[in-house]
């Protein structure tokens, strides 16, 4: 039986990862207390930012937030009683039922997008060139590198 060699890790790409986490964690902390300020939890506000951008099924919304269906039609119910998501039904198949956010839920979606300063503030600090090059290798690194502009 062989046994398989794990690849040793060089100490460049320890420091990219390790930074990477960090960038993470950061990004992450900020979007709990962005949520935070608008009375949401972390959950709730990245299902809100889903929908802000187009009605989702149920289903699309947990396999997008990696969850169970049952979590999301709790976080979608605590949502709608807000009045900032609602259920609709899918034009293209009436046994689906859509959550949309509202014009409200679409306002706090903005909100916190524009209360994230720890991406947008460093990224800034960054000439064109090297955002589109840190874009382009980012994609590349996510298999998306066929983007174009």
């Amino acid at each position: 039986m062989a046994t398989q060699k794990t690849p040793r890790i060089d100490p460049l790409t320890l420091e990219v990862v390790e930074l990477i986490g960090t960038v993470v964690a950061r990004y992450h902390e900020e979007y709990e207390d962005a949520a935070a300020e608008h009375a949401l939890t972390g959950a709730q506000a990245r299902l809100l930012s889903l929908l802000s951008l187009e009605p989702l099924p149920m289903r699309r919304l947990a396999q997008q937030l990696k969850c169970e269906p049952s979590n999301v039609t709790g976080i979608v119910d605590r949502l709608e009683t807000r009045g900032l998501v609602e259920r609709r039904p899918d034009p293209t198949d009436r046994r689906v039922k859509l959550a949309a956010a509202t014009a409200e839920g679409r306002q706090v979606a903005r909100s916190l997008r524009d209360s994230l300063r720890f991406a947008r503030e460093p990224l800034a600090g960054l000439s064109d060139e090297e955002r589109l090059s840190l874009r382009d290798l980012l994609r590349r690194m996510l298999g998306t590198d066929g983007y174009e502009d």
